[in-house]
């Protein structure tokens, strides 16, 4: 298994891993046009192919977003998860973000790791951008979770 930065070469695998999420409405869908755009984001584990993504998503200068956090339903449960949120955030720390969050249907995931829940109306409101296109909108069941660095 080897954790990396994404390639461009990792786009349509990411794509697919995501939208298969996206479909069964546990995230929101992403454009391979977007992915492209933000490969900078994200990070992969592959074992032969992408089995696991999530990016980092600057908002600010002290606020970063993980987001499209998804691992192939059959390496479930061996630390890939953890492994890819570890590594967005040893790069915010890199960068200097302070706080780091996260909307999610699986919060205790993310207090695992340390998070802690927030009420969404307490992030600014650029964050709520992406929100307009995504299906389950203005009926979000997601919980925001954050962590100080």
């Amino acid at each position: 298994m080897i954790l990396r930065k994404a390639r461009t070469k990792d786009v349509k695998e990411i794509y697919n891993l995501v939208n298969r999420f996206a479909q069964r409405g546990e995230m929101l869908p992403r454009s391979q046009s977007e992915l492209y755009e933000n490969l900078r984001d994200f990070f992969v584990v592959e074992e032969g192919k992408v089995i696991g993504c999530c990016a980092l998503h600057i908002l600010w200068d002290d606020l970063g977003e993980v987001k499209s956090l998804a691992v192939e339903e059959t390496h479930q449960g061996k630390g890939i998860g953890r492994m890819l949120v570890n590594a967005c955030l040893e790069e915010a720390r890199e960068l200097g973000i302070r706080k780091v969050f996260a909307l999610t249907f699986r919060p205790t995931f993310f207090e695992k790791l340390g998070f802690k829940p927030i009420d969404k109306e307490n992030l600014p409101r650029k964050v709520w951008g992406e929100c307009i296109k995504c299906p389950l909108f203005p009926d979000c069941k997601e919980e925001a979770v954050i962590l100080e660095l």
